[in-house]
């Protein structure tokens, strides 16, 4: 299925993204994930709330986009039904192009988690009263034991948009949980276990289990700093104390240094060159990371000193950089957004240009090319000419 997906992506994008859909349900089908998660899942792709009733009977659940369980409300008139199951998706205007895709595998995955005959089952809240810290210790606890998760052992949260590709999948304890940036797909992983096979995902430190509330924070912030060059998954470990510090920032915490670095970062050179200072550990460092001569490196830092006020390279100036930095990942980091279905005839990403990420989540620069002609450099002698500052190259005469 990812195979075909990465495949199709070029040929049909509007296609792929109801493969997208198909392979999300069957991940949380294996997953065992239950009901209040397959809600959440079809709410979030579909962009409204979703409903679902048992026919004949008081059951019924409506979450909305968000992964919030809205008040109860019987299934709207005309909603249709497989075997006693009924799902609908409250849309204001048109139905979406995938809404049948997603309602009709939305139907099945709750016909086989309540299967024709059984019994009605609990909801099952296991995991998000895990997960909860303002649930008491005690109570999650008794939510571990009943996933049979060891509380006397070490594990990390893992988390994975809806949309994210998966090689092979674990048998560990998982569900859809409702989070600030919507419903993320969330694992619970033993010491010792295996990396998990997801691509993109974010992963905390080793904690114990009273501690996997403060967990999920650290590992879905580490997933919104995910990038390419980080291979599937985004550890914690990474960024060690740094995103201890960005979990706890308040939301009306000082951003000066954040609107600073937005006028660097939208020149040409600048997004790089900034990934490039926070990892060196000198000029020469930081110009054989951005891939320029160190003389470049220089005018470009001097620009750089100019606009933050600070040396990124002295003293406390590395640490504000640092900190600056990966808050202006987070607020640009896109990792978490739903990819947009397109109509077939759109020419999709990769088609006549080259999209390339750039290292460490900086941003994705596309730069058109006719197919088999070597993309534009950056010269040392133009940008120490122009402090920094592209000269886009000349093109020739027919």
């Amino acid at each position: 299925m990812q195979d075909l997906l990465g495949r199709l992506e070029a040929l049909d994008p509007d296609a792929s993204h109801g493969l997208r859909v198909i392979a999300c349900f069957d991940e949380l089908l294996v997953g065992n994930v239950g009901t209040r998660g397959l809600l959440s899942a079809a709410a979030a792709m579909a962009g409204c709330p979703a409903g679902f009733q048992l026919e004949g009977t008081s059951t019924c659940l409506r979450v909305a986009s968000t992964g919030t369980v809205l008040e109860s409300a019987p299934a709207p008139e005309g909603t249709r039904g497989v075997d006693g199951v009924l799902v609908w998706l409250e849309r204001d205007g048109s139905p979406g192009g995938h809404d049948a895709l997603i309602l009709e595998r939305l139907v099945l995955a709750l016909r086989i988690r309540h299967g024709r005959g059984r019994a009605v089952l609990a909801e099952r809240r296991h995991m998000a009263v895990l997960l909860d810290r303002d649930v008491p210790v005690a109570c999650r606890r008794q939510a571990a034991s009943a996933l049979r998760i060891r509380t006397d052992g070490r594990h990390r949260v893992v988390v994975a948009p809806l949309f994210a590709q998966w090689t092979s999948h674990p048998v560990v304890p998982e569900d859809v949980v409702p989070t600030p940036h919507g419903p993320l797909h969330v694992l619970v992983v033993p010491e010792g276990h295996a990396p998990i096979p997801a691509t993109p995902s974010g992963a905390s430190q080793l904690v114990a289990v009273d501690d996997l509330p403060r967990a999920l924070q650290t590992a879905i912030t580490a997933l919104r700093l995910w990038d390419a060059a980080y291979g599937p998954t985004s550890h914690a470990e990474r960024f060690g104390g740094l995103l201890e510090l960005l979990v706890d920032l308040p939301e009306d915490a000082d951003t000066r240094d954040v609107d600073r670095l937005e006028a660097l970062a939208a020149l040409p050179w600048g997004a790089s060159t900034l990934a490039a200072l926070t990892e060196a550990t000198s000029v020469r460092h930081a110009a054989r990371l951005a891939h320029v001569h160190h003389s470049t490196l220089h005018g470009r830092l001097e620009e750089v000193v100019e606009a933050l006020g600070f040396d990124p390279l002295a003293g406390l100036g590395r640490a504000r950089l640092s900190v600056a930095w990966l808050r202006w990942r987070l607020r640009h980091s896109r990792v978490l957004d739903l990819p947009a279905p397109r109509r077939a005839s759109e020419a999709p990403t990769g088609v006549g240009q080259a999209s390339t990420q750039c290292p460490t989540g900086v941003g994705t620069a596309v730069h058109s090319h006719r197919p088999g002609s070597p993309p534009a450099m950056l010269t040392p002698r133009n940008e120490r000419g122009g402090r920094g500052r592209v000269v886009p190259p000349r093109t020739p005469r027919s």
